[in-house]
């Protein structure tokens, strides 16, 4: 049987770009070169958190703001407990499938969505897949280093 459409395709170049036609995913891999994140925001954009450095992604739409659409390709571990500087934080931990780095965490128990916020380890992505790290993977390494010469010294 033959089927005839009646349908018509129409466009515009004078219209005004959609907020869907106008954004863009990002695509994120572990340092290992795993590929870990798929999200709409740009990380190095967003709000950072005080205590820790890591990224904040808001997984919930709330009064403040609209959530970010994610994919997380991570393995979701159990809660560890964190001592902070005002007492102890427990995180629900998502490790890179393939190498068990922390990639990021959460407040509440898992699944990823479940949380208002999702934290995102700093320096624990790139966007470059295949085993290279980014710059900010070593932010800090000269204070680190400064630190464990000292206490050499101290035990020496």
């Amino acid at each position: 049987p033959k089927i005839v459409s009646r349908s018509a395709v129409s466009s515009s170049t004078e219209a005004a770009p959609t907020e869907s036609s106008t954004a863009a995913l990002k695509v994120w891999y572990c340092l290992c070169g795993e590929f870990l994140l798929v999200i709409d925001k740009d990380l190095t954009k967003l709000p950072r958190r005080k205590t820790d450095g890591a990224i904040i992604v808001r997984s919930k739409d709330s009064p403040q703001g609209k959530a970010a659409l994610f994919k997380l390709n991570t393995t979701e571990t159990g809660p560890v407990l964190i001592k902070r500087e005002k007492g102890y934080e427990r995180q629900w931990r998502h490790n890179c499938t393939r190498c068990s780095l922390l990639i990021a965490y959460q407040t509440t128990p898992h699944p990823v969505k479940s949380a208002p916020y999702l934290y995102i380890a700093w320096g624990a992505m790139t966007v470059m897949q295949g085993n290279k790290a980014p710059p900010e993977a070593w932010e800090g390494e000269e204070e680190v280093h400064r630190a464990l010469e000292a206490r050499d010294e101290m035990q020496t």
